[in-house]
């Protein structure tokens, strides 16, 4: 599934935000404010798979710089590639635009299979080690 914010209904939210609660919060115990203010608006795209077994949003910036974030995939539903599927789907979306995105370290390679390249060095977010990660694609103006 592939929706803008300002199309989500209340159950497809409902079930994001659960997913994310689940396992941001509750899983890997990061006390966190998820609620950002991104998810409704009509420059956010979310995709998921499933009941929402596995998601993530695509933010836009009006720099043209895409944010995606929030990858996420349920306990019972990994190991089956979903995630990838999920990231595929998100860069055909985003095409020739560049787009940032901050990793679990751990899951560097998943994003590298994309063309993401990490830049800097690795952080620690929510007690999470990160790193950024950039595809550079788009041509100067």
């Amino acid at each position: 599934m592939n929706v803008a914010g300002t199309e989500l209904t209340a159950r497809q939210l409902y079930d994001i935000l659960r997913l994310r609660a689940e396992v941001f919060v509750v899983e890997q115990q990061c006390v966190y404010q998820d609620l950002d203010g991104q998810d409704l608006l009509a420059t956010t795209r979310h995709f998921w798979l499933g009941g929402v077994d596995c998601y993530l949003r695509v933010l836009s910036g009006p720099d043209g710089v895409h944010r995606i974030g929030r990858v996420v995939t349920a306990k019972q539903a990994r190991g089956q590639g979903l995630a990838a599927k999920l990231m595929g789907e998100a860069v055909a979306f985003i095409g020739d635009d560049d787009s940032v995105l901050a990793a679990q370290t751990y899951a560097q390679d998943l994003y590298t299979r994309f063309g993401y390249v990490a830049e800097g060095d690795e952080y620690f977010e929510d007690g999470i080690s990160h790193i950024t990660m950039w595809r550079r694609v788009a041509r100067p103006r």
